[in-house]
């Protein structure tokens, strides 16, 4: 199982999102989604989160630790994603190699494209303050099953 982590970095009601599509072989192309990657050895979920937002977008966060995401597929590895938002954060946006930055108005979140799962863990972020965990099952791109906290839904 891999281990990643997903930050979303919000300001005056936006969030910072990364429109993916300069990786070759990436199987999020072309969608949308928050700043993040795969754990380097020795590296806990928060040194993982601010390296990976610090490298992608030139910003240093405080992180706040939201929750665990559990992606489960019949075509990819099964994936540990830890959850962050951050508030909080200093330095000059730059330019990323893995896609496009910029602010999205959380409002309009649901038109653009993402994983379908990705709306249910925007959700929770939006009405939960609580640290919760998410399972989320797909066959190929399509989301079969969603179990919060235990429950499936």
């Amino acid at each position: 199982m891999k281990n990643t982590t997903l930050c979303y970095l919000e300001k005056d009601g936006k969030y910072l999102l990364i429109h993916r599509g300069n990786k070759k072989n990436d199987g999020s192309q072309g969608k949308y989604m928050g700043v993040g990657g795969h754990f380097e050895e020795k590296e806990s979920p928060y040194d993982c989160a601010i390296r990976e937002v610090r490298e992608e977008t030139g910003l240093i966060m405080v992180p706040k630790y939201r929750g665990i995401v559990t992606f489960v597929s019949d075509k990819y590895e099964t994936e540990q994603m830890h959850l962050f938002t951050s508030t909080e954060f200093t330095g000059t946006l730059c330019q990323c190699d893995e896609g496009d930055l910029n602010w999205y108005d959380k409002s309009t979140l649901k038109t653009l494209p993402m994983w379908e799962g990705d709306h249910v863990f925007l959700d929770l972020l939006e009405k939960r303050a609580d640290f919760f965990t998410l399972k989320l099952s797909y066959e190929g791109d399509t989301l079969t099953e969603i179990c919060i906290d235990n429950q499936k839904q």
